[in-house]
């Protein structure tokens, strides 16, 4: 159908809606809209139906507003109007490649259209579609060469390509129309001349980018980058005299960074130990205050000479009470010789300081403050919960806190060996005690509230949480809203620990969305940082969204959902019910008559948190549909609801998975879970080409991980016992099974990695559960193999006691285990007298924390009578 033309009322009344929707007054763009429609003549009027379907969109309208903006195209395929619209409603969707689509299709009617051509250069960034961006920005060029938007983004274009010199030549021949007074202070040119220095530099040209540098130095406001950059160009560039005097000047405004430091060291190429130590030397010498000229040299010396360097460091930090004192010294912790010398050290001081106030008796009578003591002891508590010796770290901060009871720190160490003891609770529950000591502290509360979650307590995390969120919202909508990844991830270890598989899955969703919430932010700033000229920023921006699911929470998340798909593929009827049932049958009646009086408190308290959270979740609906009700002009529509019923009943578990899968198989593929899990979710779709992949890369990373060697035995069991491949798979499977690991079968290869780790328990274990799977009338040998506990055997700890503690349980190791299991659980209690997981029977079931922090019903002294 051909374009209609409107005659000049009712074009001013289309020109009137576009102000509309650009100034969001969408109630008074639908009036227009319906004034042009409602005469006969225009009812089908192609872009005027278009706009009507966007302004629609924007007030939640979707449906209506596709049908509208078809309608509209349909009737005028020729207008770029129509096409444009159809492709800003694609873009609100996320479909950025079908809005590409639309918008190169507007080219093709209106090709110099600045809007068109802009929102495409955005959608191409933002799709890293780096060579459509290039041609886009050069055409906004050609059209406006006035603009300086349009010479940013070309040359951002080539930046982002790496033809670092094309770009600073762009850089460049912009500069020159940007002159101004050198005494003038101009931010924006100030930055364009550090993003072109940052552009020289990536391109290799250090002598043109210090040359620049020094043209430029008194126009860039940012002096302290005019340094750093300047002592890293000059090290390049082999100018060490320089660059010495650079990072002398950098010393003296900031004695305490590491950084420069090492920048002298690399400067000065002092040749022995002796000149390097005479670098710190002097600069003690020269800011006799300082910590770091004394902290560094403790990194390269050894023997006496580490001694009596330690010694002095920990003197003054003790005198002057540094609470991060030991994270300082935390990466000194490889060398054991070392950690001998600290430990001798430290312990010394606590005598002598206990015995004369000095730091060694033979001292010239300068005596210490109390409180000297008492940051010796709280170090000395750190010490020992490294260490693993958590009974003589307890005692330290048991000390500690005798002496100063009022002291925040001290209780939070508590509750940190108690945590690393393996009893959480317990751990918990001295969190909430250093809670108490300063409400107001936000740290604190939230190191309560993650310890709380730890603990399985959700409900009273979620309440700790809840004294720093929005008044009229719950805590964890409110935490939701803020993007706090941290909360969410402990949430969904906690329900996925309580086998709320629902509640977890929810949870790494919603961390999921956070993510794409993240990405398509940027589209707020590739306008914005042009225009504002925080070039250097945008750059590290878009470098950071490219790999921004290498992120830690991204990774907890993802792997957290992959293993709860992973088991609900294995165990999809899981039935509450009947777990419950099946656990009853062995109680007795005063055990079963308990249990059933629990359950009935638990569904009360459980209706009343309910009919609670109801009330609450209707009041939030009315404020929503009031504000609602004010601001019309709201754009979008809600998110589905993320409902963990639904979640946990999905018809397809490892497709779901998959989903998680693939950004950590692009972005972490340097984690060996990684690939472990890719095989795990492999094995169970039968993809054998997929799981040999994945074995390869988990194998390149660390061929003896005990996972890996599991994976590995069930993938050549697998290929031996499945028949019915097709050739060329069996062909390629069969050649990079023997090129990888010989021509052994699975019960071979699980003997002779036995034999290359008798002396691990972890490898022990692992091969122990490969026995059972490849022989089941092994298991007796297995389970002894396993549950060994020498002194000689490495890696024991309590995560790797709790595994086989579990595999004992759950069969892994064999059935009617249950002898072995109570023996070795006793065992490990007497190794780990304060973990949960060793506790008796019965004992983690009455040991509740309850809303104050207390322990209940006096299971705290039952506990510490039992150790």
């Amino acid at each position: 159908m051909p374009s209609i033309t409107l005659p000049p009322k009712e074009n001013a009344l289309f020109k009137r809606i576009l102000r509309c929707y650009e100034h969001k007054q969408y109630r008074n763009g639908l009036k227009f809209c319906k004034q042009i429609l409602s005469n006969p003549k225009f009812s089908e009027h192609g872009e005027t139906l278009a706009m009507k379907g966007l302004t629609l969109n924007c007030l939640g309208r979707k449906e209506e507003a596709y049908d509208l903006v078809r309608r509209g195209l349909r009737n005028d395929l020729k207008s770029h109007v129509c096409w444009h619209v159809y492709g800003l409603l694609q873009r609100s969707d996320k479909k950025y490649d079908e809005a590409i689509k639309c918008y190169r299709n507007a080219l093709k009617w209106d090709k110099d259209n600045l809007q068109i051509l802009r929102d495409l250069s955005l959608l191409q960034i933002q799709m890293r579609d780096l060579e459509g961006y290039r041609e886009t920005r050069y055409q906004l060029l050609q059209l406006r060469p006035a603009q300086r938007a349009s010479w940013i983004g070309y040359a951002i274009a080539y930046h982002l390509l790496q033809d670092y010199e094309m770009a600073a030549k762009i850089v460049e021949e912009f500069r020159k129309t940007q002159q101004t007074s050198p005494d003038k202070v101009d931010y924006e040119y100030s930055e364009l001349l550090l993003y072109q220095n940052q552009v020289l530099r990536e391109a290799g040209l250090f002598r043109e980018a210090l040359d620049h540098l020094s043209s430029y130095e008194k126009q860039i406001c940012d002096k302290l980058a005019v340094e750093e950059v300047k002592g890293e160009l000059l090290l390049k560039l082999d100018r060490a005299d320089e660059a010495t005097e650079v990072y002398r000047r950098l010393q003296e405004r900031n004695p305490e960074n590491w950084s420069y430091y090492q920048g002298l060291e690399r400067a000065l190429k002092p040749r022995n130990v002796e000149e390097t130590q005479k670098i710190y030397e002097d600069a003690c010498v020269k800011f006799p205050k300082g910590l770091v000229p004394l902290r560094m040299p403790l990194n390269f010396l050894t023997g006496e000479k580490f001694r009596e360097c330690l010694d002095r460091y920990l003197r003054i930090t003790f005198s002057k009470g540094c609470p991060p004192l030991f994270t300082t010294l935390k990466s000194l912790y490889h060398d054991e010789e070392k950690v001998s010398i600290i430990e001798e050290l430290v312990v010394s001081y606590e005598k002598s300081l206990k015995s004369c106030r000095m730091f060694s008796q033979n001292d010239d009578g300068k005596t210490e403050p109390p409180t000297t003591l008492l940051w010796v002891q709280y170090f000395l508590a750190q010490h020992f919960d490294h260490m693993g010796q958590h009974a003589i770290a307890l005692d330290y901060i048991n000390t500690a806190i005798e002496s100063t009871p009022t002291l925040i720190e001290l209780f939070l160490i508590k509750a940190k060996i108690y945590k690393h003891a393996g009893n959480i609770r317990e751990a918990a529950r001295w969190m909430d005690e250093a809670q108490a000591l300063d409400t107001a502290d936000r740290f604190i509360n939230s190191k309560c509230a993650k310890y709380l979650l730890k603990a399985g307590l959700v409900k009273e995390g979620e309440e700790m949480c809840s004294k720093f969120t929005r008044e009229g919202t719950s805590a964890v909508e409110n935490l939701n809203e803020m993007q706090c990844m941290w909360f969410q991830t402990e949430c969904a270890l906690s329900y996925k620990a309580m086998n709320k598989y629902g509640e977890a899955l929810k949870k790494c969703h919603e961390i999921e969305r956070h993510f794409v919430e993240i990405t398509d932010d940027q589209f707020d700033f590739h306008t914005y940082c042009m225009r504002k000229m925080t070039l250097r920023s945008y750059v590290a921006l878009l470098k950071l969204e490219d790999v921004l699911r290498m992120h830690p929470f991204y990774f907890k998340a993802a792997h957290t959902a992959i293993q709860i798909y992973l088991d609900l593929h294995d165990n999809p009827l899981c039935d509450d019910n009947k777990e419950s049932q099946a656990d009853s049958i062995n109680l007795t009646d005063k055990e079963l008559k308990k249990l059933r009086n629990k359950q009935r408190r638990a569904q009360k308290k459980a209706q009343l948190e309910e009919e609670k959270k109801n009330a609450e979740k209707e009041k939030q609906l009315k404020n929503q549909k009031k504000k609602k009700e004010e601001d019309e002009e709201e754009i979008g529509g809600p998110k589905e609801e993320l409902i963990p019923e639904k979640l946990v009943k999905v018809e397809n578990p490892l497709e779901e998975a998959v989903k998680f899968l693939t950004p950590l198989k692009n972005l972490a593929r340097n984690k060996i879970d990684t690939h472990l899990l890719a095989f795990e979710i492999y094995l169970r779709k039968e993809k054998h080409l997929l799981m040999l992949q994945s074995v390869k890369r988990a194998y390149i990373l660390e061929p003896d991980h005990p996972w890996l060697h599991q994976c590995l035995i069930r993938f050549l069991k697998g290929v031996a016992d499945n028949k019915g491949l097709a050739p060329p798979v069996q062909t390629v499977l069969k050649k990079e099974i023997t090129r990888l690991f010989g021509d052994c079968d699975p019960k071979t290869y699980n003997k002779n990695f036995l034999s290359k780790h008798a002396s691990s328990i972890p490898h022990r274990v692992a091969a122990a559960k490969m026995m059972v799977y490849l022989d089941p009338s092994s298991e007796s040998m297995a389970a002894e193999l396993a549950s060994a506990l020498d002194d000689s055997l490495s890696g024991r700890s309590i995560k790797t006691c709790t595994e086989v503690l579990q595999a004992l349980r759950d069969g892994s190791l064999g059935s009617g285990q249950q002898k072995i299991l109570e023996s070795y659980r006793m065992s490990c209690h007497a190794l780990y007298p304060y973990c949960l997981a060793f506790m008796p029977p019965g004992y983690q079931d009455n040991a509740v924390i309850t809303t104050n922090g207390d322990l209940s019903s006096g299971d705290h002294e039952d506990m510490t009578n039992e150790i």
